[in-house]
Formats: structure tokens, C-alpha cells, sequence
């Protein structure tokens, strides 16, 4: 099992734009505060969904998949060359391939409407599988190698740092795809 990564990350410790002075701070839960914000909000978008619809867990997971992927795309978009220039960093298919990095956003999107439009359908679910699952691959091997990365899913306006997190979050989204999958 890997350790939660990483325990340390450096931070300016002075608001000058001239600093170059930092230091390395204990990571809290307030590094992530906000991935943790948009997950609630995301959640409660997906339950409202699913109150006004059939009330199904697939509806809510359907409903969830979609906000997920067109928020964290959004994130991406406002600074597009700096997520590719953090997701080639890790991404296994990015460093070979460097387009890849901004073609990524894109698909993220695209699913994001096919979770929003056509739900839990096979293809969906497996192109969700697939685009997920390699992504995680990339981020398993950064966190085990404890590199010092800043965490590219919610693009550039955070300064997330790579850890069990992302792994938690790509295998989250793999897990609620696969039960699609599965008759």
C-alpha cells in the first residue's frame, strides 16, 4: 500500500512576487479543501438529479460522473499550457506523446456530456475505464517514486500536490465506471 505522498510540500513563505523563499510545511487537509468543496458540490448536484428523477444510485452516479468530468475539464481549460506542461510531468502517454496533454481536457469534457446526455451506456463506461484507469497508472507510479508534483486534475489554479488523493480519485471514477459495465 502506498503512504500517503507527500508528507511535506513547499510553500512561499512570503506574498512578494520577488521571494524566493520557502520552506517545506506539514501538508493539511486544507491543501485540499478545494477538491473537497467541488466533490460536495458535485454530490449535491448528483442527488438532486437523482430526487428528481427515479432516485436510483446509477442515476446518481450517472449525474456525478458528468458534473465531475465537465468541472475538473473546466479547470483545465483556464490554463491550458500550464495543466499540459504538470499532466506531461507523470502522464505515461503525455511524456511520450506531448499533444496528448492537450488533447486530454478535451476527452475529459466529452465525457463529462456523455455522462450528462446518455448515462451509463457500455461504451461510456468503458471509454471511462480506459482514459481513467491509464491516468491512474501515470499517478501510481509518481506517488511511488514520491516525486514532487503538483496534481494537474483541477488544472493550474490549484496547487495540489500529487499524492494517494489523485490515485483515490482516478480509481474512484474507474470503480463507478466499471459497475456499468457489469450486467
Amino acid at each position: 500500500a502506498l503512504a500517503p505522498y507527500p508528507k511535506y510540500m513547499v510553500v512561499d513563505t512570503d506574498d512578494s512576487p520577488s521571494s524566493t523563499a520557502s520552506m517545506l510545511r506539514p501538508v493539511h487537509w486544507r491543501t485540499y479543501w478545494p477538491l473537497i468543496l467541488i466533490g460536495v458540490f458535485i454530490s449535491a448536484m448528483a442527488a438532486g438529479v437523482c430526487w428528481k428523477t427515479d432516485g436510483t444510485m446509477a442515476t446518481w452516479m450517472e449525474a456525478f460522473m458528468g458534473g465531475f468530468f465537465i468541472v475538473f475539464s473546466f479547470f483545465k481549460f483556464l490554463d491550458l499550457n500550464g495543466f499540459a506542461a504538470s499532466y506531461r510531468s507523470y502522464d505515461l502517454l503525455a511524456k511520450t506523446l506531448p499533444a496528448y496533454a492537450y488533447i486530454y481536457p478535451f476527452l475529459e469534457l466529452g465525457l463529462g456530456w456523455a455522462w450528462a446526455f446518455w448515462g451509463g451506456t457500455f461504451a461510456v463506461a468503458l471509454s471511462t475505464v480506459a482514459l481513467m484507469g491509464f491516468s491512474a497508472i501515470g499517478v501510481i507510479f509518481a506517488v511511488s517514486r514520491k516525486q514532487h508534483i503538483q496534481c494537474a486534475c483541477l488544472g493550474t489554479v490549484f496547487n495540489l500536490p500529487m499524492s494517494t488523493v489523485t490515485i483515490s480519485e482516478d480509481l474512484l471514477m474507474v470503480a463507478m465506471a466499471g459497475a456499468f459495465l457489469v450486467p
